[in-house]
């Protein structure tokens, strides 16, 4: 099983019986208009879950994102294989070439390293896996929690980004509102780092990468109708992790639409979607616990001898 699928089934299983700039160049700002307020229009508070798994949810039109090569028989993506389609014409060359090899490995029964699975930060978008999410909502910053191993991200609202921009894991993120929408660009995301991808799929990514995210909220309807539209996932059953769609809420779902452009990898901007609902529990607390053995298809997650020492 994949070490990544194999992390989220353990949360279920468990509860219930988972462009940047160069240093030194200026940023243009990317706050919003003169008369931006720091006061949210909508409340984006509280925890949400987006009930598929693994990948983005694609747009309606336009570019997306890469996707599985490997199908389940009833059509979506086979979460036992990570085979990402290096076909996608949003890649350049050299991102057909890592996709493709990690597609490769996952064919031949081996799970490759990623951040998730290897307990590292995840950069954004990357990180927009995660099935369950907090956002905090203060006057100067929005946070952002993130159920797989703690992470956290800050966004510092109505700010430009630095003039030199410091590469970090998560990059330098500020936001806006522009009326009911939540407005986010981030940059400066660290390229120089082991497990350097944008996706499941290893896709990578270069400093020139720039992600803006416009989160919004939908009325109960249209979230379930966009969650029902997404063929590329597996949907997660019900559970008792906390990480479980509150089915007997009728208020208003969360979506965030986002792009992402680097134009040392990809040859245009592409879009993807994350379309999120209530949860129904309390938020749970899950440690990604760092294993230098690994668990890998027919390898033990710890060393064992054949026979007892005793």
């Amino acid at each position: 099983m994949n070490a990544h699928l194999r992390d989220l089934l353990l949360v279920v299983t468990l509860a219930s019986v988972a462009a940047t700039p160069t240093s030194g160049q200026a940023v243009a700002p990317a706050v919003g208009p003169a008369n931006s307020s720091t006061q949210a229009a909508a409340d984006f508070s509280g925890v949400w879950v987006h009930p598929l798994w693994p990948g983005f949810e694609q747009p309606l039109s336009g570019p997306g994102p890469v996707t599985n090569r490997s199908r389940r028989p009833s059509g979506v993506g086979n979460t036992s294989q990570f085979v990402g389609d290096y076909a996608n014409p949003i890649l350049k060359p050299n991102a057909v070439e890592v996709v493709k090899k990690h597609g490769e490995i996952s064919l031949s029964g081996v799970t490759y390293p990623t951040p998730a699975n290897q307990c590292w930060p995840q950069p954004v978008p990357y990180i927009f896996w995660n099935i369950g999410i907090q956002m905090l909502q203060q006057p100067t910053k929005v946070t952002f929690l993130y159920f797989f191993d703690h992470e956290v991200r800050h966004v510092h609202l109505n700010q430009s980004h630095p003039a030199n921009v410091t590469p970090s894991f998560y990059g330098d993120s500020v936001g806006h509102y522009e009326g009911d929408t939540l407005v986010i660009d981030t940059v400066g995301i660290k390229p120089d780092r082991p497990f350097a991808m944008v996706d499941v799929y290893g896709t990578p990514y270069s400093k020139a990468l720039h992600v803006v995210e416009r989160y919004r909220l939908l009325d109960y309807e249209a979230a379930k109708a966009a969650l029902e539209r997404d063929k590329e996932n597996l949907r997660i059953p019900r559970n008792d992790s906390g990480l479980s769609v509150d089915e007997e809420y009728k208020g208003k779902g969360l979506q965030l639409q986002f792009t992402v452009e680097d134009e040392g990898v990809f040859t245009m901007p592409w879009s993807a979607t994350m379309t999120y609902r209530r949860a129904m529990g309390k938020w749970p607390e899950y440690v990604c616990p760092e294993n230098r053995y690994g668990y890998y298809a027919g390898k033990g997650a710890i060393p064992f001898s054949d026979r007892p020492d005793f």
